[in-house]
């Protein structure tokens, strides 16, 4: 007898999920128009993620638990290895699915005969708050298809709240197959971006669907990371390794060297913030004349820590007294650095 091959396999990589992994699982399964089968990997967690797989009542949702705790690309590999679908679909277990999202998206990437199609995101903040969809409509309107170059040239650190690396792209199964697509299990920041670019870079075309389907939750629970310099530098080897092994036309090559040259004046900006904050001015100013570029990001955390200061004076409370002046607030400058959520250089859960 043949083998039932559902349209989408639903991939949600979990880890103490319990609180939001039933909300996952249930939109992937009320998606219309299309069949589907949902396969939950358990990276061992610690809560009731587990028993909530094994015991759900559908027999469409499967439990793949991994032998020890991998991180999120070991997850999601295991997941790929699992999946019987022609399509499939990385969902993360505290986000959701609108009904009407892989109907729409596959119809969308066969008229275009692409093997990749990603959407807008609505954002959620807490459990209910909408808080917009995450790129204008209009924007995406305009880039019927995404190209290597366009998505290289979106990821660069600390130039927008968000870029298309937060997408949650849906992938022909058997393009992935065929070129041996899976994430890099080394790395636990920037595995999604690596991903979709190696498709990208091996021909895949990827539509572009300006409606928000995918529900994007930032939650308390979250885990968020403050950037470190071990992070860049994991993104720096992770490009240049992605660079060796994939072919570039001009226009993506263009992007890369900027996309490499924003990543080490990252890199630079975070040695030079750890050398204020241990008072190594002689280091400070070393790796400023070395890459001037780096300062300019001081901006930042002094915008945020100023903005905090308005939120705290708008909302009646005390003003903070730094003591030391300039001294103290580099010295708590890293409360100020952007924090990574879901999408290009972290994981949410």
């Amino acid at each position: 007898m043949t083998e039932f091959v559902p349209d989408v396999s639903f991939v949600i990589a979990a880890y103490n999920a319990e609180e939001t992994l039933e909300r996952a699982i249930d939109s992937a399964l009320a998606q219309g128009a299309v069949s589907m089968e949902v396969i939950v990997v358990d990276d061992c967690s610690s809560d009731g993620t587990r028993d909530i797989v094994g015991n759900h009542p559908d027999p469409r949702v499967r439990l793949v638990a991994m032998p020890r705790n991998g991180g999120p690309g070991a997850a999601r590999n295991a997941g790929l290895d699992a999946a019987r679908g022609r399509w499939v679909s990385v969902l993360d277990s505290d986000d959701a699915l609108r009904p009407d999202r892989m109907a729409r998206l596959l119809a969308r990437a066969e008229k275009a005969e692409a093997q990749i199609v990603i959407d807008n995101l609505d954002v959620i903040r807490g459990e209910s708050e909408a808080a917009g969809t995450m790129f204008p409509d209009a924007m995406l309107a305009r880039m019927p298809i995404l190209t290597l170059a366009k998505f290289i040239s979106s990821n660069m650190i600390f130039q927008s709240e968000h870029n298309l690396g937060y997408t949650k792209p849906v992938f022909e199964r058997a393009f992935l197959e065929k070129h041996r697509l899976r994430f890099d299990e080394a790395l636990r920041i920037g595995e999604d971006y690596i991903f979709l670019a190696s498709a990208l870079a091996r021909g895949g075309v990827c539509a572009v669907e300006p409606m928000a389907g995918y529900l994007y939750y930032i939650r308390d629970g979250s885990i968020s990371r403050v950037l470190k310099q071990h992070h860049v530098e994991a993104m720096i080897a992770a490009d240049a390794k992605f660079f060796a092994e994939h072919p570039f036309g001009a226009a993506a090559l263009a992007a890369q060297r900027r996309r490499t040259r924003n990543l080490k004046d990252v890199l630079s900006f975070l040695m030079l913030i750890d050398s204020l904050k241990d008072g190594a001015l002689p280091a400070a100013l070393k790796i400023a004349c070395r890459n001037p570029r780096a300062v300019r990001h001081l901006r930042m955390p002094i915008a945020a820590r100023l903005r905090r200061l308005a939120a705290s004076l708008r909302g009646g409370g005390g003003t903070p007294v730094l003591a030391g002046g300039e001294v103290a607030a580099a010295s708590q400058i890293s409360s100020s650095l952007p924090s990574l959520g879901a999408g290009p250089h972290s994981n949410k859960g």
